[in-house]
This record gives structure tokens, sequence and C-alpha cells, in this order.
């Protein structure tokens, strides 16, 4: 046991980075690996829970696990120094300087936020157009996002602006929208907690990345906690919530059978085609 906790973090040691100024420090490591302990323990628990989920219903369960799966992934990336490349910063007072820009984080948020979308228009019983619309949406903004952190020039920020607009758009339409069909299958006063919660979240992403990567106002360390709290309480406790909440839904009002039965609930009606009219008789000719 002794030698367990005297162990230390050999991370950086084993894949290091060149020596540059903005860079992750051992510290920031350690904080990393807390957060893939976070990610993977979540994700053994909603695991666990689709194995008797409620109704037989395991949609939450499938898209939550596939989003704590991959943040544990691409956290553990992070934490090994692993999945970088540096890019000379060169619209601060630093200017010239390189730092250490990480694309998993990127990775991450690509699955993540289309996933939280997805919960958000199952909770709202959105229409599929909809809920593709608000996938793009996050696919768009997290892109640009990544571009930015990887250019150097001023332009960075007209990416940066690009991003914010299109979650700006999917903010605004996951209140109008998602709360139109949440009323009318009684899920409106979740559902606001859940839209409200998740984009409260992502209104301090665009925050997190204007100080960090955007404006290199603070360093590779400080941002990764910044943007790890965020994550943490994005998807870990964000599922939590959901899974709470989700418990008094009615899922036939919400027309939830992926995981049963095709599309069609338990014990409910399997509609036929109708029969199509017998053609009229011909006329007869008169004499």
């Amino acid at each position: 046991m002794g030698l367990i906790l005297q162990r230390a973090n050999e991370a950086l040691d084993i894949n290091p980075t060149p020596g540059i100024e903005e860079q992750l420090s051992v510290n920031g490591s350690n904080w990393l690996w807390t957060c893939v302990a976070i990610y993977s323990v979540f994700f053994l628990g909603v695991f666990a829970l689709s194995w008797k989920p409620r109704s037989n219903e395991k949609v939450f369960h499938y898209l939550l696990s596939i989003a704590l799966l991959v943040g544990a992934i691409t956290y553990f990336s992070n934490a090994s120094n692993l999945g970088w490349s540096i890019v000379i910063q060169g619209t601060t007072s630093r200017s010239g300087a390189p730092r250490q820009i990480f694309f998993n984080k990127y990775i991450n948020w690509v699955v993540a936020f289309p996933i939280v979308n997805i919960l958000l228009g199952l909770v709202a019983n959105s229409s599929w157009a909809t809920i593709v619309w608000h996938v793009f949406l996050s696919w768009v903004w997290v892109i640009s996002y990544l571009v930015s952190a990887y250019t150097p020039s001023v332009y960075k920020w007209g990416f940066f602006v690009f991003g914010t607009v299109a979650y700006l758009v999917m903010a605004a339409s996951t209140f109008a929208e998602g709360s139109i069909g949440a009323k009318r299958v009684g899920t409106q006063g979740d559902y606001w907690i859940l839209a409200g919660y998740f984009n409260l979240l992502w209104l301090l992403y665009p925050i997190a990345f204007g100080v960090s990567e955007g404006g290199n106002t603070i360093g590779v360390t400080p941002h990764f906690i910044f943007f790890g709290v965020l994550d943490v309480l994005m998807i870990p406790c964000g599922a939590v919530v959901l899974l709470l909440l989700s418990r008094k839904w009615d899922y036939n009002a919400l027309n939830l059978y992926f995981t049963q039965y095709g599309r069609v609930p338990q014990g409910g009606h399997f509609p036929e085609k109708s029969a199509a009219p017998a053609p009229a008789p011909a006329a007869t000719p008169a004499v």
C-alpha cells in the first residue's frame, strides 16, 4: 500500500513536452486523472443501471454511457500528456510564445454536446428535424473553436464568433422550440430545469475558451481546471440529474420505444397498413 501512495505521476516523464512556457504541469495532469476517475465511475454506474432500467427503456442510459466513455478516454489522453500540438500565439501580449493545444477535448465535445441535444430533444418530444438541427449547430460550434485554437493570427476571433453564434442559435432554439413540445407531453417543468442547467454551463464555454486558447490569458493547467469543472458538471452530474428526473416521466407520451419492440410499446398496438379501397365498377355503356 505504501508503494501505491508513494507512486508519483510519471505521465509527463514518459510523454514529455518540448521545453515551452505554456504547457501542462504535473498538478494539471493530476487533476485530469481525477476527471478520468470521475467519468469512469459514472460510466460504470450508468451502465449498471441500464441492465434494469425503468420501463425497460435504455435510450437515456445508452446515450449517457457513450458520452461518459468518450469523456473518460479523452481525459485519459489529456492526463497522459497525449494528443496535443504546439501553436504559436500571435494575438496577445505574449505574442510569439508557443502554447500546448490539446485537441482531445474537442473530440469529447463533438460527441458530448450532440448527445445532450439529443437528450433534450427526446425529453421535449421534439421532431427529428429539430434534433438534427441542434446536433449540427453543436458541431459547427465545436469545430469553429477547434479551428480558432489552431489559428495563430487575429483571424482566430472570426472562427470564435462563428462558433459562438452557432451556440447562441442552438441555445435559443432549445428554449423556444423545446418548451413547446415539452408542454405538450407534460415534461415542461423538468425540461426547463434540464435546458436551463445545460445552457448555463454552455454559456461558460465561450468565456473559458476566450481566456485560454483564444486570448492566451491563462495557462494550460488553469484552462484544464476551468474546462474540467464544466465537463464534469455537464456530463457526469448532468447524467444524475436527468436519470433522477426521468423516473416520473410518461414514456408513452414521450414515444420512447427505442430499445424494445422497435418503436412500438410493450403490449401496444401494432398498426397495419390500411387496406386500399376497391376500385369503382366500370360504367356500363348505354345501348
